[in-house]
């Protein structure tokens, strides 16, 4: 099964909305005879309360003949006893012989139903109310023909008060039964690729809740307002019994009715909630059981297309960062990129190793990549360390970016103080050695290409400076150079780590520029 609630927290709700249904790692078998014992229980509690109340209605409510008289005893000790027995009997054999049968496949974990099988136990609460509602019938036309023989004014007050239990009944039994089964019905939904809507729906719930518990009750009242008005055998205080005890009736069953409905509904958006909060927290691996086969259930689903979309969307987030630089990522997500640059203060640091052409000549290529990987690795994590950005990779060489794209106050002595650390760093291994070039003043930073391909960059004399210096600092005993300017620009406490040295004309480059090396300790 997906993920669930109970993956993510050992607090967290249940994976089907109950706890009564288990954790979602228990074992095929047990969680069997829970369902088995979840689907008997309270069917037989509910089978056993409607025969009561149907007695206490025949015999105690409803206006008409009594049936407590010595005619009828044999009938009262022997016909309705049987019946009920048999019905309870049959019922529990009917329910596990034909409605548990199609649910055999749900034994095994890893088992996919297929169409016949998820559509056979999709309709098993159906199936079960069914044959509920065929005993009651059975027993209605028993008990109205027996009874009906020996005194036909009976007729009324059974058919009444075995209607009314039996449609109450069959109600609950439904709502329990979809309960019971709903970790077989979360392995259905997941299984089923059509995502259609399985069970009666919310308004289906809504308006069973209200006719058993609403219009059922006030019909039966309003059948015996009609009789005491139009006849004499409904005396004033027999009506009051009757309005009370179906007055009573509605307003347990109505709340009995009610609370299963409402526990069935808040139980997914209790679930959808809970994770929803997860998200929040950043936990984008909540994933939520969809056990529910109403509108509801389109929601738990809508939720896990949701959270899908999120974790991709922040893979490609993740991925877009490697490729451009966090920084850079984060500015193009956050506004709309547009083509052109605009002027700002920036330092550049240009990295690369010495001697990579020989070594790419005498030793394997696999060795080069797990070397550059490693080189790489030391740069990239100073850089970020200091607020820079790593703009490119150019083979076996790097240039490196402060204060653009995000600002920085102190671009210049971040970057001075990022080759002071990239070079501690170098010398601590002996696979290779890189030279590093400092350079800051005025560039133009932004998006250079196509409206198709672009990529963020920055233009200016400090780049150039940058790499010819460190083209030079391979020559160098320190093999890190920076430009006079740019140390004179940085603060006083990384400014005190460099030392000023001798002016020289850089390749290319017409004005003269002056040298700094970071101090010997």
């Amino acid at each position: 099964m997906p993920g669930t609630e109970s993956k993510t927290s050992p607090s967290a709700p249940a994976p089907w909305g109950s706890r009564l249904l288990g954790p979602e790692a228990e074992p095929s078998g047990k969680r069997r005879l829970r369902i088995q014992l979840l689907l008997t229980v309270p069917l037989l509690i509910a089978n056993i309360t409607g025969m009561f109340v149907s007695i206490a209605l025949i015999g105690f409510v409803l206006p008409g003949p009594t049936i407590f008289t010595g005619d009828l005893l044999l009938l009262n000790a022997l016909t309705a006893p049987l019946y009920s027995a048999v019905a309870i009997v049959v019922g529990a054999w009917w329910g596990t012989a034909g409605g548990l049968r199609a649910l055999r496949w749900a034994i095994d974990p890893d088992r996919v139903p297929t169409e016949t099988e998820q559509a056979a136990a999709i309709a098993v609460p159906r199936r079960l109310t069914v044959y509920q509602a065929l005993l009651w019938l059975g027993g209605l036309a028993v008990l109205t023909t027996v009874y009906g023989l020996a005194e036909p004014k009976l007729i009324p007050k059974i058919a009444f008060g075995t209607t009314f239990s039996a449609i109450v009944v069959c109600a609950s039994s439904y709502l329990v039964i979809e309960f019971a089964l709903r970790p077989v019905t979360a392995r259905v939904l997941q299984a089923e690729q059509s995502r259609r809507r399985r069970g009666i729906g919310m308004f289906a719930r809504l308006l069973l809740v209200w006719f058993v518990g609403s219009a059922v009750p006030v019909a039966g009242t309003m059948v015996l307002a009609i009789l005491a008005l139009t006849t004499s055998e409904v005396t004033t205080a027999r009506l009051a019994i009757c309005v009370l005890a179906l007055g009573g009736a509605t307003l347990v069953f109505g709340l009995l009715l009610m609370t299963q409905t409402l526990a069935a509904t808040i139980a997914p958006i209790r679930g959808v909630r809970a994770a929803l909060r997860r998200v929040e927290n950043g936990d984008l691996d909540s994933e939520i059981t969809v056990y529910d086969g109403t509108e509801l259930g389109e929601l738990q689903s809508g939720f896990n297309r949701m959270v899908a979309g999120l974790r991709e969307r922040e893979q490609l987030r993740d991925l877009f960062g490697k490729h451009v630089g966090q920084d850079v990522a984060d500015a193009a997500l956050a506004t709309d990129p547009v083509l052109g640059g605009v002027e700002t203060e920036a330092a550049a640091l240009f990295i690369d190793i010495i001697g990579s052409t020989r070594m790419a000549a005498t030793r394997p290529a696999t060795d080069i990549v797990e070397m550059l990987n490693r080189f790489f690795g030391i740069v990239v994590d100073e850089v970020e360390r200091h607020g820079g950005l790593v703009n490119k990779f150019e083979g076996d060489a790097a240039l490196c970016l402060f204060g653009t794209p995000a600002p920085l106050p102190d671009a210049s002595g971040a970057a001075l103080a990022c080759a002071r650390a990239i070079s501690s760093r170098l010398g601590e291994t002996s696979d290779f050695s890189a030279a590093l070039g400092v350079s800051a003043g005025r560039v133009v930073a932004g998006n250079v290409g196509a409206h198709q391909r672009y990529e963020f960059t920055v233009i200016g004399d400090p780049v150039n400076e940058a790499a010819r210096l460190c083209e030079l600092a391979k020559q160098d005993a320190g093999l890190v150079l920076a430009a006079a300017d740019t140390v004179a620009a940085a603060a006083s406490a990384e400014a005190r780590q460099w030392q000023l040295g001798e002016s020289v004309t850089l390749r290319g480059r017409v004005i003269p520029t002056r040298l700094a090396r970071p101090q010997r300790h």
